[in-house]
């Protein structure tokens, strides 16, 4: 075990060292807080290390349905701490965090353990599967930072679709759709990228880590309310989302 996380820290270390950073933060800037970096892991060691983590706990994801909005699978940060750690070594590789903090100017720390999105794969197994368009809204009291990895895509017709400067009246409005390839990565601030996944097609499959940063992880009891109800019934379901409240009240 100890041979991975190494072998996960010196990948990302490496990634880190090789970005010509002076390039991507002026694309990040320019593009309104969002960037892609392609093949930011070479492809060859995402599927080696991280694929078969997140293949192996398909049987712990939750699907969801919301009638025009969205179809899918997703498994939360508890999952992925209890059976697939190596995603956790991404998140929380120091080099990839310092490389993050240079790129949007702020100094970002890791969201609480009782937010199921801070490390979590989405599934796209059915055809179907998709998104409708939205932002990453941030309830915490800082901004919150959304970074996403593809695992696997075999698939033409579920893509990434954003877009740009839809938040700024006086920019044109830029349209992209993409395909995430194992290691490619894209990085955005949640409340400034308006985004959706087009429908899986028959015989499709589309896998994507997700990771979260935040300038501020503090959260009123209101809004941790209001993000837990949305992320039960569009993400992880009740259970889980409640897991940590739930645990600590069996406790006492």
């Amino acid at each position: 075990m100890q041979q991975l996380t190494s072998s996960v820290t010196d990948a990302v270390d490496q990634a880190v060292a090789a970005l010509d950073f002076d390039l991507l933060y002026r694309e990040y800037w320019e593009q309104n807080e969002f960037l892609v970096i392609k093949e930011f892991l070479p492809r060859a060691f995402v599927e080696e290390v991280f694929v078969p983590q997140a293949q192996a706990v398909k049987s712990d994801l939750n699907r969801n349905y919301i009638p025009g909005h969205k179809k899918g699978g997703s498994v939360s940060y508890y999952t992925v701490q209890e059976k697939a750690p190596r995603f956790l070594d991404l998140y929380r590789s120091e080099s990839f965090r310092q490389f993050l903090n240079r790129l949007v100017g702020a100094k970002l720390v890791y969201c609480p353990d009782n937010d199921p999105h801070s490390c979590a794969l989405y599934y796209y197994t059915e055809p179907g599967d998709h998104i409708g368009f939205h932002y990453d809204t941030s309830y915490y009291k800082g901004a919150r930072y959304t970074i996403l990895m593809g695992l696997v895509d075999r698939s033409t017709h579920c893509k990434l679709v954003c877009e740009l400067f839809k938040d700024q009246p006086t920019r044109q409005p830029r349209h992209l759709e993409l395909i995430t390839e194992p290691g490619d990565m894209v990085i955005f601030n949640g409340d400034k990228l308006w985004h959706a996944v087009t429908p899986l097609g028959e015989g499709e499959e589309r896998i994507a880590l997700t990771m979260e940063y935040v300038t501020n992880a503090e959260m009123g009891a209101v809004k941790r309310l209001y993000s837990n109800l949305k992320d039960s019934f569009g993400y992880f379901g009740f259970a889980t989302v409640f897991k940590r409240a739930l645990g600590l009240n069996r406790s006492k």
